[in-house]
C-alpha cells in the first residue's frame, strides 16, 4: 500500500489553498485517491492556515493525523506542526523565513530568490514551493504544467510554469535524497475530484433546479458561487439577495410558482429564514434549504466545522407541519442525498432541508463519476384539468387521505391558485373556523406518514455482533467508517451505525441495529450530544457514552480509535 499525507501551510494570502488544490489534482489525475481537507482563519491575510492532503492508492474518506511532507511557508507552520511529522518526514520551507526544525529533516528552499531568478517577480514563489514538493517526491512536473497552464494562460502561465521548474530543478539537484518516500503517476485518474458543495450544487442542477438565492455566507457561500459561475451554461437563474429573509421569501416564491428552488447558508443565516420555513410549510410550498454547519452561536468560528444545528432544524418555526432533514455523509452522498432532497420537496409540497457543514463543504474527495440512471426527478400530485377537475373547482389546499393536494402552477391553467400564510380553508383563504383549522392540520401532518417510508436505512459496517456499536451521522462518516476497521484490526468487535437521512427518524432500523451490540458510542461534533438525544427521544435507548469534539476541528480515524481504546467517553 502506497499511502502519504502532505501539508501545505502558512499565512492568509501565500497562496496554501493554491498549492494545495493544485497538488490535489496532480495526484488525484495520476490515478491516486485523494482526501483534501482545509483548515483557515477568518480573515484575508495573516493568521494560520492549512492544507492537508492524504494521497493512496486505496480508497480514502478522512485525513490522517500524521505528515510525511510538511510544506511550511513560514516559521509559525513549522512550530506548530513538526510535532506531527512521522520519523522519516521532511519540512520543505522558504530558506529566508525559517531558521530550524529542532532535528527533523530540513528542505530549505530560497523561495523568494528562485522565484525572482527564473520569473522575475517573488509573487510566484508558491508556485516555486509546488515544484519544490514534487522534486522531493520524485514526482514528474508534467502534470502541473498542464495544471498550471489551465488555471493562468498567457504570460502568466509561462511565469508560473518556469518557477514551477526552478522550485523542482532546485530539490533533486541538492535534496534528492531527503526522502524515503517517492510518488509516480499510478494510471488514468481514479474519479472526480469534488468537495461536497460542489457536489451539492450539481446534484441541485441534476435534480432540475432552475432557481437560486442566497447570501454570501461560510461554508454556503460555495454553492452559491458554483451555481451563479454556470448560470448561464446551465441555464439557472442565481441571485445574491440582500439578506438570508430576501433570500427565502425569493425561493418560496419561485417554489410556488412551480420552478425548482433552493438557497443556502449557515446557522445564523438560517436564523434569519426561519420565518420563511414556515411559511412554506402553511403554504405547502416545495423548497430546499441547505444549512452548511459552522460552530456557533451568534458568529461563532465562522471558518471551522461542527454539527450543533441538528435540533434547531428539526424544530425551526414555531408551530407544527412536516418536514424532511438529511445529512449528507460524503462527496458521493452529497449529489444524490440533494437530487433526493428536491424530489421530497415536490412530491410532499414541504421544505427539505440538507444539513452539511464546513467539513464536508471544503474537503476534496476523489469520487466515482456519478451515475445519472439513479436520477430521476418526481414532480408529485400535479393539478390536470378535465377527468372531473373542473378549473373554477379547483382547491390548492384540498384535504386527501395522503394529506397531498393536487399543485397547480399560477398562471399555467384556468385554475385559480390561492393560499395564505394565515391558516385557511381548503380554497386558500384566510379563516378562523377552528374545525377547519383542525382539518388543515391533520391534512399537513398525515404527509408525515409518507415521508417516514421514504427516509433510507441508516449504514451498518463492521462486526457483525459487535461489542461496541459507534453511532454517527453527516461528515463524520469516513473517519468513523476507517476507525472501526482501526479497532477490529486491534481485536475490538466494534460496528458502525450511521445516519444521512435524519428526519422523520428511521426508528425501527436503529432500534434493531443497536440491539446487535452491547455497547454504543454517539459520535459527533458538539457539544451537547444532539443526535444522542434524538436517539433516545425517538427509541428510547440510552447512549453508552458520548465522544463529542467542539473545537472546530474535524475528527479523525487515529482521535476515535483512541478514545475507544482508552474509554475516554463522556457520560450521557
Amino acid at each position: 500500500m502506497t499511502e502519504a499525507t502532505i501539508m501545505v501551510a502558512g499565512e492568509a494570502g501565500q497562496g496554501v489553498q493554491s498549492i494545495g488544490l493544485i497538488l490535489s489534482k496532480i495526484f488525484s489525475r495520476g490515478g491516486y485517491h485523494v482526501y483534501s481537507d482545509q483548515d483557515y482563519e477568518s480573515r484575508v491575510r495573516g493568521g494560520h492556515n492549512f492544507f492537508r492532503i492524504r494521497v493512496s492508492d486505496e480508497e480514502t474518506g478522512a485525513i490522517d493525523e500524521t505528515l510525511n511532507v510538511l510544506l511550511a511557508l513560514n516559521q509559525d507552520s513549522v512550530d506548530l506542526h513538526r510535532g506531527e511529522l512521522v520519523s522519516e518526514g521532511v519540512i520543505i520551507c522558504d530558506k529566508e523565513k525559517v531558521t530550524g526544525a529542532n532535528g527533523s529533516t530540513l528542505v530549505a528552499v530560497p523561495l523568494g530568490e528562485l522565484a525572482e531568478q527564473a520569473a522575475g517577480n517573488r509573487i510566484v514563489a508558491n508556485t516555486v514551493a509546488l515544484g519544490a514538493c514534487l522534486g522531493l517526491l520524485d514526482y514528474k512536473p508534467e502534470a502541473a504544467e498542464t495544471l498550471l497552464k489551465e488555471t493562468f494562460g498567457g504570460k502568466a502561465a509561462e511565469a508560473n510554469v518556469t518557477a514551477l521548474h526552478a522550485g523542482y530543478g532546485f530539490v533533486r539537484e541538492n535534496y534528492a535524497d531527503a526522502s524515503p518516500l517517492q510518488l509516480q503517476p499510478r494510471g488514468d485518474q481514479v474519479g472526480l475530484l469534488l468537495n461536497g458543495h460542489e457536489a451539492v450544487a450539481l446534484g441541485a442542477i441534476a435534480a432540475g433546479c432552475k432557481f437560486m438565492a442566497g447570501y454570501p455566507m461560510t461554508p454556503a457561500s460555495s454553492i452559491l458561487e458554483y451555481m451563479a459561475a454556470n448560470s448561464e451554461r446551465m441555464g439557472l437563474v442565481v441571485l445574491q439577495s440582500e439578506d438570508e429573509i430576501a433570500a427565502i421569501n425569493m425561493t418560496i416564491g419561485a417554489g410556488f410558482a412551480g420552478v425548482r428552488a433552493m438557497t443556502a447558508t449557515s446557522g445564523s443565516g438560517f436564523c434569519l429564514m426561519v420565518e420563511g420555513v414556515g411559511l412554506a410549510g402553511i403554504t405547502e410550498t416545495p423548497i430546499v434549504v441547505v444549512d452548511g454547519q459552522r460552530p456557533g452561536p451568534a458568529v461563532g468560528l465562522p471558518t471551522r466545522t461542527e454539527q450543533g444545528d441538528l435540533q434547531f432544524v428539526l424544530h425551526a418555526h414555531h408551530g407544527e407541519f412536516p418536514r424532511a432533514v438529511l445529512a449528507p455523509s460524503t462527496v458521493t452522498d452529497a449529489f444524490y442525498l440533494t437530487v433526493k432532497a428536491f424530489n421530497l420537496a415536490e412530491e410532499y409540497q414541504t421544505p427539505v432541508i440538507l444539513l452539511t457543514d464546513h467539513l464536508l463543504a471544503t474537503s476534496y474527495q476523489t469520487v466515482p463519476a456519478f451515475d445519472f440512471r439513479r436520477v430521476t426527478v418526481h414532480r408529485g400530485d400535479l393539478y390536470t384539468p378535465g377527468d372531473g377537475n373542473a378549473p373554477d373547482e379547483y382547491m390548492r389546499h384540498r384535504v386527501t387521505n395522503s394529506g397531498i393536494s393536487p399543485r397547480a402552477f399560477p398562471g399555467m391553467s384556468e385554475a385559480l391558485v390561492v393560499t395564505d400564510g394565515d391558516e385557511h380553508g381548503e380554497d386558500g383563504h384566510l379563516i378562523e373556523d377552528g374545525g377547519i383549522r383542525s382539518s388543515q392540520m391533520d391534512k399537513r401532518l398525515r404527509k408525515h406518514g409518507g415521508l417516514k417510508d421514504e427516509i433510507s436505512e441508516p449504514i451498518t459496517y463492521g462486526a457483525p455482533e459487535p461489542g461496541i456499536t459507534l453511532v454517527s451521522w453527516g461528515s463524520t462518516y469516513g473517519a468513523v467508517r476507517e476507525a472501526v476497521d482501526l479497532l477490529n484490526d486491534d481485536g475490538l468487535r466494534v460496528s458502525m451505525l450511521h445516519l444521512s437521512e435524519l428526519w422523520p427518524f428511521p426508528r425501527d432500523a436503529v432500534t434493531e441495529a443497536l440491539a446487535r451490540g452491547q455497547t454504543n458510542y454517539v459520535v459527533e461534533s458538539n457539544a451537547s450530544g444532539q443526535m444522542s438525544r434524538l436517539i433516545r427521544v425517538e427509541t428510547g435507548i440510552a447512549s453508552d457514552g458520548l465522544m463529542l469534539k467542539y473545537d472546530g476541528r474535524p475528527f479523525t480515524p487515529a482521535y476515535i480509535a483512541d478514545r475507544v481504546k482508552r474509554k475516554e467517553v463522556s457520560p450521557w
